[in-house]
């Protein structure tokens, strides 16, 4: 392992900050959880039995008690990762097994994730069977559970194989603007996906069927005209073979758009609930929020690899990361690992933004529907998912990409008042 440099001790303080803003953040959404949990706030006092708040509050502390194990845990593998070596390691080992320079590189990156989601393993099985479990969410079996990761792995060295074989040739081959292709490419890729999950890989996971109930159905068709809003179907998901938490979204480009709702929601909401919640959903599509996002998406990720093709070339970017053999694999898998440490003080733009979006979708939702049934709809969903209606405002910042439950009703009951 290369001696430490200047830019190993600016990592290592950037990761150190980050850590601690992390766990500062955990711990103050801590206490502002226990500290309300023995009172449901004023707003909800009417709506949510105490039983159900204490349930949400003692739910939340042990996901933030995980998390806290998490961030020290992923913290000290992506020191093992850089400073500790393991990327040399890992990459030497596989060039002696594969000699060819873009077959390695796809190798060692393949590696590097597998290995990476392996080491996590225990925490997810933690939180699916430990903590799901413990408070009624769980509905996975241990079969269900190995077939989904089995699944998923499938997928991803089927899409993902291709796609680093790409991107890896064009870092080869394409010059010293290889970033822009590349750059292109991912693009390319994210909007496949986007245009294909709908019909291809979310049934690989669950059963999709279309609704058949018909004055659900009718009411549902009748806003979607109203909105002028064009889909492939209104769909029901069989979320509760995984899980007994709720949802709705509508997903898909052009053409292949679909409404979903999961089972789970339609057995706590009222048709009128339904609708309102629906007209949130459609209020996101008549703001045109998906093509917001991926413009975004799209100059950050223009930002993201024009700043690696600046850093492939610098050798200090490898040596201050613990890598003393320069490669391009190795830069891109660098590059990825390290960029959450430095890009974390961003998170609040974007929450702040995605919260903007989802308090439009509500005044779209109150124009369309009651007002007072979104805040119904809302209210009940909060106590399926055990969701904490006392965050902290910091916390929340960071983390949440919705308004937090008060602060959200709170707003929806001024418009009831027009």
């Amino acid at each position: 392992m290369p001696a430490l440099s200047l830019f190993s001790y600016i990592f290592l303080c950037a990761t150190a900050l980050a850590l601690l803003l992390q766990w500062w953040l955990y711990q103050r959404q801590f206490t502002a959880v226990r500290t309300h949990r023995d009172q449901v706030p004023p707003a909800f006092v009417d709506k949510i039995p105490l039983a159900a708040h204490q349930k949400a509050a003692d739910y939340t502390q042990d996901k933030l008690r995980l998390a806290r194990l998490v961030l020290v845990y992923e913290t000290l593998l992506l020191l093992l990762w850089t400073l500790g070596g393991g990327l040399s390691i890992l990459d030497h080992t596989v060039a002696t097994l594969i000699p060819n320079g873009l077959w390695q590189g796809v190798a060692v990156i393949l590696s590097a994730l597998l290995l990476t989601s392996l080491l996590q393993l225990p925490f997810d099985l933690y939180a699916t069977f430990v903590i799901e479990q413990r408070y009624g969410f769980n509905r996975m079996t241990p079969v269900l559970y190995l077939s989904d990761k089995l699944r998923a792995l499938a997928i991803a060295l089927a899409l993902g194989i291709p796609l680093i074989a790409v991107i890896l040739w064009l870092m080869q081959h394409a010059g010293g603007y290889w970033w822009i292709y590349a750059w292109a490419v991912w693009m390319s890729f994210s909007l496949f996906m986007l245009w294909i999950f709908p019909t291809v890989i979310a049934p690989l996971f669950n059963k999709f069927t279309p609704l058949d109930n018909v004055e659900l159905k009718q009411r549902i068709e009748k806003l979607m005209a109203k909105c002028g809003f064009t889909s492939r179907g209104i769909f029901i998901m069989d979320g509760s073979r995984r899980s007994a938490h709720g949802n709705a979204y509508f997903t898909g480009l052009g053409a292949q758009k679909r409404i979903v709702f999961f089972d789970t929601l339609l057995k706590h909401l009222q048709p009128q609930e339904i609708e309102a919640v629906l007209a949130h959903e459609l209020g996101h599509f008549k703001r045109k929020h998906i093509q917001k996002s991926l413009v975004v998406n799209s100059l950050l990720m223009f930002g993201g690899f024009a700043l690696l093709g600046w850093l492939v070339g610098e050798t200090w970017f490898y040596t201050g990361l613990g890598v003393g053999q320069p490669s391009l694999h190795i830069a891109l898998l660098l590059f990825t690992m390290v960029l959450p440490v430095f890009s974390i003080y961003l998170q609040p733009i974007f929450a702040f933004f995605s919260r903007r979006h989802e308090f439009e979708a509500d005044d779209f939702a109150a124009d369309q529907s009651n007002p007072a049934d979104l805040i119904q709809a809302l209210v009940k969903l909060y106590e399926e998912n055990a969701s904490t209606l006392t965050p902290d405002p910091l916390y929340s910042a960071f983390h949440e990409s919705h308004p937090p439950a008060p602060v959200r009703i709170a707003y929806l009951q001024a418009k009831t008042a027009h």
